[in-house]
Formats: C-alpha cells, sequence, structure tokens
C-alpha cells in the first residue's frame, strides 16, 4: 500500500512540475497509442491541477489527439491501404467496418462516452469508415467530456469501480446524460 501511495505521489509530482504541457501531452498520446492508460493519466492531471484544471487539460488533450488521429486515417483510407494491403484483405476489412460507417449519432456519442472502449480504435474506424467530420468532431465533444469527468472522478482501478455501487450509478447516470445530449444536439443539428 504504501508503494501504490509512493508512485501516486511522485507521479502527480511529476506532471505537476512538467507543468500542463506533461499532462497535455500525457493524455494526447494516449489517443494514438492504445495501450496507455487514459484513466492514470486523467487522474494524475486532476490530482496535479484540480478537478477543473484536470479536466480542461484532459479534455482538449484527447479531442485534439482523438480527432487527429480520425483526420489521420481518414486521408490514408483510400490512398495507403491500397498500396500496402492486398485486395482480398481489404474487401474484408471494409465487409468488416461497414456497420460502424452507417452508426447514428448517438450511438457513436455513446460508444465514445463509454470508459473502457478503445479510444484509438473508434478514432481509426471513423476514419476508415469515413464519418462526417463535423458529426465525429461533436460527437468527441461531448463524449469525451463525460469519459473525462468519470476518470477525473473514479480515478480508481477498473475492478474498485466496477464493484462500488455508487460508482456504478455514476457510469449508468453519465451514459443517460451523454445520450440525451447527443439526441438533442442531434435533433438540433440534423445530424444522424
Amino acid at each position: 500500500m504504501d508503494l501504490i501511495k509512493y508512485i501516486i505521489d511522485h507521479s502527480t509530482e511529476f506532471v505537476s512540475n512538467g507543468g500542463m504541457l506533461v499532462g497535455f501531452f500525457l493524455v494526447f498520446i494516449e489517443c494514438f497509442i492504445p495501450v496507455l492508460p487514459l484513466s492514470v493519466f486523467v487522474a494524475l492531471n486532476v490530482n496535479a491541477f484540480g478537478f477543473l484544471g484536470g479536466f480542461l487539460i484532459s479534455w482538449s488533450a484527447t479531442c485534439l489527439g482523438s480527432y487527429l488521429c480520425y483526420l489521420f486515417f481518414l486521408f490514408i483510407e483510400g490512398k495507403l491501404t491500397e498500396k500496402f494491403l492486398k485486395r482480398k484483405t481489404i474487401k474484408k476489412i471494409k465487409n468488416s467496418i461497414d456497420k460502424f460507417e452507417k452508426i447514428k449519432f448517438t450511438e457513436l456519442v455513446l460508444i465514445i462516452t463509454l470508459p473502457f472502449t478503445p479510444s484509438c480504435l473508434v478514432n481509426i474506424l471513423a476514419g476508415l469508415t469515413k464519418v462526417a467530420k463535423e458529426k465525429f468532431l461533436i460527437a468527441l465533444l461531448i463524449g469525451k467530456s463525460f469519459t473525462i469527468v468519470f476518470w477525473g472522478y473514479i480515478g480508481k482501478s477498473l475492478i474498485e469501480s466496477l464493484t462500488d455501487l455508487k460508482s456504478l450509478i455514476y457510469i449508468f447516470v453519465t451514459l443517460l446524460l451523454a445520450y440525451i445530449i447527443s439526441k438533442i444536439v442531434s435533433k438540433k443539428m440534423h445530424i444522424d
């Protein structure tokens, strides 16, 4: 237990001493390297810069990183994939992601909101299936805000989060709010 406290204290101190750019960079780079723990980086930002500061740093970094990742795969979708993959492989990939191409705005927001969804995979699929830029960006801005609030609030391990009744209720309320907001935005902006 002392070792865990030591690691948390020193990691928070590292982020604090490095400033907001270090906190921003950690969350930003997670969008491209899915094995990195977004939950830990958000928790460190919240510990280092307070809830509001940690939220703003983490939210802006994950939205920017996710959108750039999406744009990259949107750009290379037809150009590089054909050079490096066989037509048979491309056809299999296209068939397996056709369903994602028809995703509704509210479904996209919910997928992005889920704290345990691999965001890098969502970014890649959205780019490869050519989800509309505006639709993806607005879904990111809404969905990621709830994800960051969740990780900032929870700040503990996956197992603890799933066994704590208060955390489960919080997850449900967060998903419900994200769904309601995405429905409202979808109707007002005529996005589907």
